[in-house]
């Protein structure tokens, strides 16, 4: 590969360094100071590579994402060995089944992630997209321009195809990116990062674009948190206690995804087969994502109660209900007692908090009060309540007459996703390309000067 598929670029030449040094090669960081001083050399290659990054044109990325994807389904026999030994040691220790899903890649989940990375190479490169741009009365000519972030890093759970996601599309975009994915996925995501790495280094971009600390532990992650200067963004995917850690501790900024409490209400106008389908999909069809529902409010007014419950019974699902919910059911739906703790709840498992509400203001205030502001959809046939609710419900993603399984990067056509963000500043909704870039202005002149 050549200098030539970077246009504008300046020649790096062959003494330019690829890597910065680590410190003390040969020896194994120990202390916190020198996990430290080795994350930071991590940090500092990465921004090395970031500056390469930024510069390499569509074409260039695209071969780097083809080339990752042909090397998943090449290495899949790697890969799944890898998988199998964190599966194995997760069942040893206890980990629970939704976890396990999570953890667990086959020849599926292997393919999908290589047509995820087919999907990014045929989007449009968001690097260079004018946001905005005017000509000023004095000349002057201004752009605002969409630019790489830089330096990318994330900390996720037990979930290795995240590995390649957030690679793919910080590649995409012009970034590097820093990986902490946890010791249950360890074996994976060091397969994972190698195929990765050896990509890159194939088509001639640097290696250092995707690394991982996974090697020093939580102690890497804590000094990943600290490296402001050296990180831009820090992205948390996982549950509540691993995201609200790194928020309150990390001196990098933080992008905040958000925990799924995801609500589903079902107005009194609203269709008994349809709504027995779409509860079905948004509870039974991936339990344990983050866009599965966790709670169904139902319209008093409403006559499906009975058979969208008795639906999810026949699907393995345990009811967390409120008095009136039990007392609407027949005796051959069984239930258990709900409390506020399961209107809290993500549960990330065959379990769903069900409660009779009188109105749709009622919803929105149940909703207001559990909502972790990710998702939640209305299934009715009165399209003033649609209205409503749209404009009443501050998440982010609102739903009408639709499975809360589509709030996905995937699904909405992004090609992958870093993470589903609650927060309101910067990105909102699931985070694909444009969300991995920041902008800067362009100001061009001929000599101008202010009065």
């Amino acid at each position: 590969m050549t200098e030539a598929l970077i246009p504008n670029a300046p020649a790096i030449s062959e003494e330019t360094p690829l890597v910065a040094p680590a410190p003390d090669a040969g020896i194994t960081p120990s202390t916190p100071a020198e996990v430290e001083a080795a994350v930071h050399a991590i940090a500092d290659r990465s921004r090395h590579a970031a500056r390469r990054m930024a510069r390499a044109n569509r074409a260039w990325k695209d071969r780097a994402l083809r080339a990752v994807g042909d090397a998943l389904l090449e290495h899949r026999g790697r890969i799944l060995a890898a998988n199998a030994k964190d599966v194995a040691a997760g069942k040893a220790n206890g980990t629970s089944i939704a976890l396990l899903d999570r953890l667990t890649l086959d020849e599926k989940r292997i393919e999908a992630l290589a047509a995820a990375l087919e999907s990014l190479a045929n989007l449009p490169d968001p690097v260079g997209n004018v946001v905005r741009g005017q000509t000023l009365p004095n000349g002057l000519r201004l752009r605002q321009i969409n630019v790489p972030m830089g330096v990318v890093a994330a900390i996720y759970e037990a979930r290795p195809n995240v590995t390649v996601d957030i690679a793919g599309l910080a590649l995409k975009s012009g970034n590097a990116v820093i990986l902490r994915g946890g010791t249950a996925a360890a074996s994976t995501n060091d397969t994972l990062v190698q195929i990765l790495r050896d990509a890159l280094e194939s088509v001639g971009l640097p290696a250092d674009a995707v690394q991982t600390v996974d090697q020093y532990g939580r102690e890497g992650a804590n000094a990943l948190m600290r490296a402001r200067g050296r990180v831009d963004v820090l992205i948390p995917r996982g549950g509540r206690e691993l995201i609200q850690t790194v928020v309150a501790n990390s001196s990098v900024p933080v992008i905040e995804t958000g925990e799924g409490n995801v609500h589903i209400f079902i107005d009194e106008s609203a269709d008994e087969e349809m709504a027995t389908e779409i509860l079905l999909n948004a509870k039974t069809q991936r339990p344990s994502v983050c866009n599965t529902v966790e709670t169904l409010l139902v319209h008093s007014g409403s006559s499906v109660l009975p058979a969208v419950a008795a639906a999810l019974r026949k699907a393995g699902v345990t009811l967390h209900t409120d008095e009136r919910t039990r007392a609407a059911l027949p005796a051959s739906v069984d239930t258990v007692p709900a409390t506020d703790e399961d209107w809290a709840t993500e549960y990330m498992d065959l379990d769903l908090a069900v409660a009779i509400v009188d109105s749709l203001d009622d919803a929105v205030k149940h909703i207001r009060t559990w909502s972790t502001g990710h998702t939640e959809a209305i299934l009715t046939n009165n399209l003033a309540n649609a209205e409503r609710f749209i404009a009443e419900v501050d998440s982010a993603a609102v739903i009408v007459n639709a499975s809360t399984r589509f709030t996905d990067g995937g699904e909405f056509g992004l090609g992958a996703e870093v993470g589903i963000s609650t927060q309101k500043l910067h990105a909102r909704g699931p985070m694909g390309l444009p969300e991995l870039t920041t902008t800067k202005w362009i100001v061009q002149g001929e000599g101008q000067i202010r009065s």
